[in-house]
């Protein structure tokens, strides 16, 4: 049995590749689109069976997920949806605040014209990705704004602080923030930007507590369950 699935896994490197992000695409669609609830268990075989593929290819599925946090694996449940907690949230979002604050306070006191383009490149594409409902790609793009943030003011132990209370945040933006949410998420980045451009500090550091602020207060944190068969609409 292990062989089989070893020689299967380079050789098919395409369609083999295709599999595992079809997995993957349906279901990070069926998070993202509140089908399946936080803890939903993701068995192996029975996801296999859904999508008549090998375990082999599920496995690496649900390996890609993991790296993202949508998937948690441990080894007495296997894997399940990433779980979040609303107390989780909140002392994210409360570090982030203080972080934050500060950062768009000092960036305000140093910011350049070309790093001022490179954050207006950047709000046009949050902007289409809000227009064209792209969920995944909203919430990557409103989360990649802040981590630029500190990379623009040189912090880089910043920079990576912030990558990985982003990536809970993103996760939870994901599962809990409505399209309403979202675009008026970037409305915020819009406004925290003119603020930096026209290096008013104080306006800087009082908008990213309210973006903040708004962000946490509007996630939407109840979901109706689903079985794994409902949720994938298989």
């Amino acid at each position: 049995m292990p062989s089989p699935s070893r020689r299967k896994a380079p050789a098919p490197s395409q369609d083999g590749d295709s599999a595992t992000d079809r997995i993957a695409a349906a279901l990070t669609q069926a998070i993202i689109e509140r089908r399946l609830m936080p803890g939903t268990r993701l068995a192996e075989q029975k996801l296999a069976d859904l999508f008549q593929v090998s375990r082999t290819l599920v496995r690496q599925a649900l390996n890609q997920l993991s790296r993202d946090r949508l998937v948690t694996l441990t080894p007495a449940r296997g894997a399940c949806v990433a779980e979040p907690s609303v107390e989780e949230a909140r002392q994210v979002f409360e570090l982030r605040r203080m972080l934050e604050a500060q950062l768009a306070r000092e960036l305000a006191g140093r910011i350049t014209p070309a790093q001022v383009r490179a954050l207006r490149t950047h709000l046009r594409e949050e902007r289409a990705a809000v227009k064209r409902q792209d969920v995944s790609g909203r919430t990557r793009l409103l989360a990649d704004f802040h981590v630029l943030l500190a990379r623009l003011l040189g912090n880089e132990v910043m920079a990576d602080l912030l990558q990985e209370l982003l990536s809970r945040s993103s996760l939870i933006a994901l599962m809990y923030q409505s399209s309403h949410s979202a675009a008026e998420s970037q409305a915020g980045h819009e406004a925290l930007v003119d603020a930096l451009e026209a290096g008013d500090a104080a306006r800087a550091e009082q908008l990213m507590l309210d973006h903040l602020g708004h962000v946490e207060a509007h996630l939407r944190l109840q979901q109706p369950s689903s079985d794994l068969r409902t949720a994938l609409q298989l």
